[in-house]
């Protein structure tokens, strides 16, 4: 099968999020399992063309707004030259320091960047002899090349036959913008309306790709139903429910080879689901590295935005009283200032015990996923989520709420059950600083059956979320819109 990849991020070139995670890795295993893979990107300013082999092969004219530019066709390879690379390179557009927007605020001319990112990728892989088979695109900046594909290019026969499925990460990021700047789409006016592109007096994109696409997923079978309720579905969930019948749920997987404490080259000991005397030394060499006494008591960790919608105003709530016990804490991450300064003075307040880094680095995360003995997701909402899979692979015990990605990837501990349950970490569904508490209380109550809280862990260990298994779901449904 061709498949033909739009994202607006992927590992290893360019990321700000989970999104990258999944347009970096899916292609590869599609490909490992005999599929033919091209990922198309923007050539940002900050994408080593050494780490890919990027090279100018072309230029396609691209039309905006009434006129035409030139754009670069640069490509080159992923995966051991398993996938390949199309980047879209038109500097005045991509050649910024940002791939969004710079300072918290986003680049007021999002909307034509990615319009012209779209074209461009059609106009560039356009190939009337092979055709994809199927165009996959991901979220709001690649939705408008699911609506082009669908009324500019319908009668070309060079893609009459395309299918198209497009993945929604995370419905809290739409693409919207105002109506005076419709016209950058290149759309005709008859496309906008309440059943198309307009959204309550704006352009909605995120919605064209909803309303287009032949088939519809996200990143998880519980945000799948969630979205298509009011609480979730951001204004969008009446588009959802009436196309429910071609929306579906597939986890992201996570990269094994990245994130396995038997190799992971970040650790300073390794270890397994079968030997787990490793993890001590990781634990050590965390309190070493946040400054922390190196004692032997729970220590629990958080690697996250710092923001609303990731719970973190629950866990700055608790902090005073859980810290009482005879706990660590470590945090990494950084978001809003508010929660910046509450944390900052809290670690001021609770030395040797609360350490916290504002910032972002790989290297720390892959050290607190195995140094922790607990890990906390108390998100809101939480469409996948990768955290809580890193940490079930590295032994250390999730506490999260029940919400999209996390409930479908988190077995929950029941007190009632006994020991010999499938739980594999803790959950609690309402969002309130006294019910994240009494979870945290839960584990530290199992923390202290070493017999039970190993096998906890080794449960988590054995938990199968590789990229294979999604894979193959994604194949299923490549088949299911083409047939």
């Amino acid at each position: 099968m061709r498949i033909l990849m739009l994202a607006s991020e992927a590992v290893p070139l360019a990321k700000t999020g989970g999104l990258a995670d999944v347009a970096g890795t899916l292609p590869v295993e599609l490909a490992r399992l005999g599929h033919e893979v091209q990922l198309a990107l923007p050539r940002y300013a900050s994408i080593d063309p050494q780490a890919s082999s990027l090279r100018q092969t072309a230029t396609v004219a691209v039309p905006i707004r009434g006129d035409s530019v030139e754009v670069g066709v640069e490509t080159g390879a992923l995966g051991n030259k398993a996938v390949s690379l199309i980047c879209i390179r038109y500097d005045p557009f991509f050649g910024r320091a940002g791939l969004y927007g710079e300072e918290g605020r986003d680049y007021p001319d999002n909307l034509e960047r990615f319009v012209l990112f779209c074209r461009a990728v059609l106009e560039a892989c356009r190939q009337p002899t092979r055709p994809p088979h199927v165009l996959h695109a991901h979220d709001w900046q690649t939705a408008l090349a699911v609506a082009y594909l669908k009324t500019l290019y319908r009668d070309d026969p060079a893609w009459a036959k395309t299918r198209v499925l497009f993945t929604i990460h995370n419905m809290g990021y739409q693409g919207r913008f105002p109506v005076m700047d419709y016209p950058a789409t290149g759309l005709p006016w008859s496309e906008y309306t309440p059943e198309r592109l307009e959204f309550y007096g704006q352009v909605n994109v995120l919605k064209g790709g909803l309303v287009y696409a032949d088939l519809l997923t996200t990143v998880s079978p519980t945000y799948a139903r969630e979205i298509q309720t009011s609480e979730f579905g951001h204004g969008l969930e009446g588009v959802l429910q009436a196309r429910k019948d071609r929306l579906f749920g597939v986890t992201n997987g996570i990269d094994y080879d990245v994130w396995n404490p038997a190799t992971d080259p970040h650790l300073p000991a390794h270890y397994s689901a079968k030997d787990l005397s490793g993890k001590k030394a990781c634990k050590t060499a965390l309190q070493r590295e946040m400054k922390l006494p190196a004692r032997n008591v729970p220590l629990l960790g958080m690697v996250s935005r710092l923001a609303f919608q990731k719970g973190i105003d629950l866990v700055v709530e608790i902090i005073p009283k859980l810290l009482e016990l005879d706990v660590q804490m470590v945090v990494l991450g950084s978001g809003e200032p508010a929660y910046h300064e509450r944390l900052t003075d809290l670690s001021t307040r609770y030395p040797g015990k609360l350490a916290v880094r504002l910032a972002f680095d790989e290297g720390l995360a892959h050290l607190i996923e195995a140094g922790s003995d607990l890990f906390l997701m108390p998100s809101r909402y939480e469409p996948c989520g990768l955290n809580q899979q890193y940490s079930l692979r590295y032994g250390t015990v999730p506490v999260v709420r029940k919400t999209g990605g996390l409930a479908d990837t988190v077995v929950p501990y029941l007190p009632v059950g006994g020991k010999g349950n499938k739980a594999t970490g803790f959950v609690f569904e309402t969002p309130q600083p006294e019910v994240l508490l009494s979870t945290i209380l839960l584990a530290l109550k199992v923390y202290r059956d070493k017999e039970e809280w190993q096998a906890l862990m080794r449960r988590g260990m054995k938990q199968d979320f590789t990229w294979q298994r999604s894979a193959k779901q994604y194949v299923e449904l490549y088949e299911r819109a083409l047939g």
